[in-house]
């Protein structure tokens, strides 16, 4: 039986003295009827195929349309020549998310994590985490086993969909769960995790998925880094001890009631948002010509 809610998860952190990560493998083994081999195996399995799809990128690779590539090896370049603000971390996630995502727009092999247009956030997080701080790979499949019972609990209160609740759904479900991950690693409790995941959320609340000319390309690339770069800095506060005034589990019951709100056309069919503006619509007219 999937978990209903983040707080039945920190319940069981607490009365069994379990780890995040560990409550969900647990429910994991036994939802699928798998050992923990078998699931880790999977779990390990994932995350390599993150690592080849960051490693496969190719910066002249075009998506069928040309809205999108070589954007990820811009960063790259920047990076390396000192000029980012941001700093080495942070732009190394810039640019594998907008890597992932424009390899995915490119039809390269990705892993939906936990949707194709959310591919990036999580994967640009925990593969430079990983690289800079020489994180063993066992740790980096603790942290995804945090980041899937975050999304597990998003998935049942509310939806991972674009067309079902708008990119809040979508980038802000990735957000969350890269948050709690990250929070994770950086040495956070049950406490710190879902808090990092609920201020990550509220912070994309509302935003709607309004793809131009109905591919998952724009904005839905850039929307990737600006996922990613929010759930750093919600993983800073939660390890701060900065928490939510609203609960985590309250704030995803908001994503849900403001998604069934939103408007048709602002959920993935390419008719209202960036995708109704002047350029939008010519960007439209010349894909379909």
């Amino acid at each position: 039986m999937s978990f209903r809610s983040l707080n039945e998860i920190i319940q069981i952190c607490t009365l069994e003295d379990r780890s995040f990560w560990e409550v969900i493998l647990e429910e994991d083994i036994s939802d699928r009827g798998t050992t923990r081999e078998e699931s880790l195996s999977r779990m390990q399995s994932l995350y390599l195929s993150m690592k080849h799809a960051d490693a496969t990128y190719e910066a002249d690779l075009k998506s069928a349309s040309k809205l999108v590539g070589g954007d990820g090896a811009k960063i790259t370049a920047a990076l390396e020549k000192g000029i980012l603000i941001s700093g080495p971390f942070i732009g190394e996630v810039m640019s594998k998310a907008l890597k992932m995502g424009e390899s995915n727009a490119c039809m390269k092999k990705i892993v939906a994590a936990p949707t194709a247009g959310s591919c990036g956030v999580i994967p640009a997080i925990l593969l430079t985490y990983e690289e800079q701080y020489h994180i063993s790979i066992d740790k980096m499949l603790e942290a995804l086993y945090v980041a899937s019972g975050i999304g597990e609990v998003i998935a049942y209160r509310a939806f991972l969909s674009g067309a079902a609740g708008g990119c809040q759904a979508e980038i802000g479900s990735a957000s969350a769960m890269a948050a709690g991950a990250l929070a994770y690693l950086n040495g956070g409790d049950a406490d710190s995790i879902i808090h990092a995941a609920a201020m990550s959320l509220k912070n994309l609340l509302g935003l709607v998925c309004d793809p131009v000319a109905g591919l998952v390309e724009v904005p839905c690339v850039k929307r990737n880094v600006v996922g990613a770069v929010n759930a750093i800095s919600c993983a800073d506060m939660a390890i701060a001890g900065i928490r939510s005034k609203i609960p985590p589990d309250e704030v995803i019951d908001a994503m849900r009631n403001i998604g069934e709100a939103m408007h048709k056309s602002l959920r993935e069919t390419g008719e209202g948002g960036l995708a109704a503006t002047p350029t939008g619509q010519e960007i439209a007219l010349i894909i379909r010509e």
